[in-house]
C-alpha cells in the first residue's frame, strides 16, 4: 500500500470513527447523520467498514434506536477522545502556544450555582480571558445531564448526591446545613439547637417534589419526630426574606447566606448532610482549553475551602441540582 493510499485510509477512519461515535452517543444513526451533516446511507456505511475492519458488531440494532454491543462499548470509551482530540486540535495547539483568547465554553449550573457560586469565578474567567464567549446555561438537574450527555454543554457546574457511570463528579466546595430564624425568635441565638426544639415551628421548605424537603422528611421521620410546612416556597431569596419577615424558620445550605440578612443562623451538621459542589462532566469527554482554563479559575476561587464527602445513604435523590434551590 502507498503513502498516499495509506494517508486517505486514515483520513477515512476518522471519518468512520467520529460517525460511530455520534451514533452511539445519541444511539441514532439518522440523528448522528444530521449532527455531522451527512446522509443517513453514509454514516451507516462508515459504521459497517468499522465493523469490517474490525471484524466485530458494533451495535445491536433494534427498530430505530440503536445499542452499542460490549465490543463497540469498548471501541467507544478508546475511540471518543481520539475523536474529539482531532476535531478540537486547532484550539488546544493555540493553547500550547499560549493563545487561550478565543473560542466559546458553555456552562450548564442551577440557579442557586449561578447566583451564589458562580459569579467570583465567573468574573475571574472573563477578566483574564475576555474574547472567550461564555455561554450560562439556567437549567435544572436532570436537563443540564442531558445537556452534558448531548454534547451541548462542555462541563456543569452544582451539587450531585448520586452520580451515574457516564458521568465525573469532582467537588470542590462544601456547605453547611443552617436553621435560619428571625432576629426575635425564642431559638434566635443559641448556639445549637435540637429537632425536638425545631419540631414545634412551622417551617418554610421548598416545593415537595426537591430534594431539600425530602432531605427534611427523612431526617424527622429517622428521628420520630413530626414536623409542620406552614409555607412551600420556591428559592432561596423568597424563602430568607419570608422567615425575615417572620413567617417561620427554615433550614438551608449557608451558600445562599451573604451575612446581610436580618436572620439569625444556627448549624445543623449534626442533623443534617454537608453539601458539596462540583464540577460535572461526561466521562471520557475531551477538555477543551477553555474548559480546563475555567476549572483552574474555579480551583483558585474555592482553594482556601475545605471539601468534605457526602455521605451517600441520604434517600433516593436523583438530581445534581434542586430545579431552584441547589
Amino acid at each position: 500500500m502507498g503513502s498516499g493510499s495509506q494517508i486517505h485510509y486514515k483520513q477515512n477512519r476518522l471519518k468512520q470513527l467520529r460517525a460511530f461515535c455520534h451514533a452511539a452517543r445519541t444511539g441514532s444513526v439518522s440523528a448522528a447523520a444530521e449532527k455531522i451533516f451527512l446522509s443517513q446511507p453514509t454514516v451507516s456505511l462508515q459504521i459497517q467498514a468499522l465493523e469490517r475492519e474490525f471484524s466485530t458488531v458494533l451495535f445491536e440494532r433494534r427498530g430505530p434506536k440503536i445499542k452499542l454491543t460490549p465490543e463497540g462499548d469498548l471501541l467507544f470509551q478508546m475511540a471518543e477522545p481520539l475523536v474529539e482530540g482531532m476535531d478540537k486540535l486547532h484550539e488546544a495547539f493555540a493553547t500550547q502556544c499560549g493563545r487561550v483568547d478565543r473560542g466559546v465554553l458553555n456552562i450548564a449550573a442551577g440557579e442557586s450555582t449561578i447566583l451564589y457560586i458562580l459569579p467570583d469565578p465567573v468574573r475571574a474567567f472573563v477578566d483574564q480571558y475576555p474574547g472567550i464567549e461564555l455561554k450560562m446555561h439556567n437549567v435544572t438537574g436532570r436537563d443540564g445531564l442531558a445537556m452534558l450527555r448531548a454534547d451541548e454543554v462542555d462541563l456543569a457546574v452544582g451539587s450531585m448526591l448520586d452520580v451515574p457511570d457516564d458521568i465525573t463528579y469532582r467537588p470542590f466546595v462544601t456547605y453547611q446545613p443552617t436553621l435560619i430564624t428571625p432576629k426575635d425568635h425564642p431559638l434566635a441565638g443559641k448556639e445549637s439547637v435540637t429537632l425536638e426544639e425545631i419540631a414545634p415551628y412551622g417551617l418554610i421548605l421548598p416545593p415537595r417534589h426537591l430534594s431539600t424537603w425530602r432531605m427534611v422528611d427523612l431526617v424527622f421521620k429517622q428521628h420520630n419526630l413530626a414536623y409542620r410546612v406552614t409555607l412551600e416556597a420556591g428559592g432561596w431569596e423568597v424563602i430568607k426574606k419570608y422567615v425575615e419577615l417572620g413567617l417561620g424558620i427554615s433550614i438551608v445550605t449557608d451558600v445562599c447566606l451573604t451575612g446581610d440578612e436580618n436572620l439569625s443562623r444556627i448549624p445543623l451538621s449534626q442533623y443534617f448532610p454537608k453539601r458539596s459542589y462540583g464540577i460535572v462532566q461526561r466521562r471520557g469527554k475531551f477538555l477543551s482549553p477553555q474548559t480546563k482554563c475555567f476549572m483552574k479559575t474555579l480551583d483558585r476561587a474555592f482553594a482556601d475551602r475545605i471539601v468534605e464527602p457526602q455521605p451517600q445513604n441520604v434517600g433516593d435523590v436523583e438530581e445534581w441540582e434542586d430545579a431552584y434551590l441547589g
